[in-house]
């Protein structure tokens, strides 16, 4: 039987499309995909997240662990409540996990990984954890509600308490704030700005009421995929796995390489990769005949198949069809070949990342 989220006797009573993602039934849609997707470009889109794994770390050591663990250096926060992005890697650089790590004091970091990496996440951290004073513990009494749209933030602090406005007020890109019971991050998954709000789970349905009477849609699995391919975000599993490294995934700047005295798992192999040249890259593509490219789809240049689709989909916000793709280091053509059933139909290399704050970049 698969795992239900707080939220989740709000979805059915609204009456979503219910799949099996990662193991929890989670809203595909709510009717529309495309009408959710543009109510995130256009105004403001709400998304249950209570799937993602909230991992809180803490001892004495937990800054020099999550060193360790971590390609990023989270001695770069310094601030409670600023987040870091970052790749968790295993001995030969490949990515187990991306994920965000919350700096709440020298011994209190709150870890955000995967759904659905959660068991071999969870089995890594203690694993390396054994090596150091510290705590691993995963958080199961909180619910998770992404809220993004350009609308998003003013709609959010209309259902808040004045003293949790006071807390959030200042709130900077990649920081979090406690605003009473809410856990407040301005970070997001679609390339809009907004927040991901950790709350208690027993309230989490009120506070999902709250925003939907306040004009925030609903939105599900579906238009989160669309709105995170066009802002060029990676989806582990696809676009990087344990296979990939974070140099091969558009993840190089996540590498905290310097001070060069800080070993982290990954760090021998990810050297040697930089200095012989990754040997493959990430391209983002937009279709220029009619048809979609989706994740498996091989890539060709010069009669010859040099990568493959590792996410693909329709645009709503473009109006054509766009992906990212994994290709061979060495191939530079500005347009490429995409097998599509039994066409080889032409698209355009651009930069992997379509539509930022609403606008199209392609």
């Amino acid at each position: 039987m698969a795992n239900k989220t707080p939220l989740y006797q709000a979805h059915v009573d609204a009456e979503a499309r219910i799949v099996d993602f990662g193991g929890w039934d989670m809203p595909l849609n709510y009717g529309s995909q495309i009408d959710e997707h543009h109510a995130v470009r256009q105004d403001a889109g709400m998304f249950d997240v209570s799937h993602m794994t909230v991992v809180e770390v803490t001892g004495a050591e937990a800054k020099p662990y999550l060193q360790y663990l971590l390609a990023n250096d989270v001695d770069k926060l310094q601030v409670a409540g600023k987040a870091l992005y970052s790749g968790m890697l295993n001995e030969d650089g490949g990515v187990i996990d991306d994920l965000i790590t919350y700096y709440l004091t020298d011994e209190h970091y709150r870890v955000v990984v995967n759904a659905s990496t959660r068991d071999k996440d969870l089995a890594w951290m203690e694993n390396v954890a054994q090596q150091f004073a510290v705590s691993v513990e995963e958080r199961t009494d909180v619910a998770m509600i992404a809220v993004q749209g350009p609308n998003a933030i003013d709609k959010a602090q209309s259902v808040m308490t004045d003293e949790q406005k006071a807390a959030v007020a200042q709130l900077k890109p990649f920081v979090a704030a406690q605003a009473g019971s809410l856990f407040v991050a301005r970070t997001g998954y679609t390339g809009e700005d907004g927040y991901e709000i950790m709350l208690p789970d027993e309230q989490g349905i009120d506070f999902w009421n709250q925003l939907q009477a306040a004009g925030v849609k609903p939105c599900g699995l579906a238009a989160r995929d669309t709105l995170r391919l066009e802002a060029g975000m990676n989806l582990y599993g696809h676009d990087m796995d344990e296979t990939v490294s974070p140099l091969e995934a558009n993840m190089g700047w996540t590498i905290a390489w310097e001070p060069a005295e800080r070993d982290f798992v990954g760090r021998k192999a990810l050297t040697e990769q930089k200095q012989a040249g990754a040997a493959r890259k990430l391209i983002g593509l937009v279709l220029e005949d009619k048809g979609i490219m989706r994740e498996g789809q091989e890539v060709i240049a010069n009669g010859e198949v040099v990568g493959v689709v590792t996410s693909g989909t329709m645009s709503p916000t473009i109006g054509k069809s766009i992906a990212m793709a994994r290709i061979k280091r060495d191939i530079n053509e500005e347009n490429l070949l995409i097998q599509v059933r039994k066409k080889q139909l032409e698209a355009k290399v651009v930069k992997p990342c379509f539509v930022r704050k609403g606008e199209a970049l392609v």
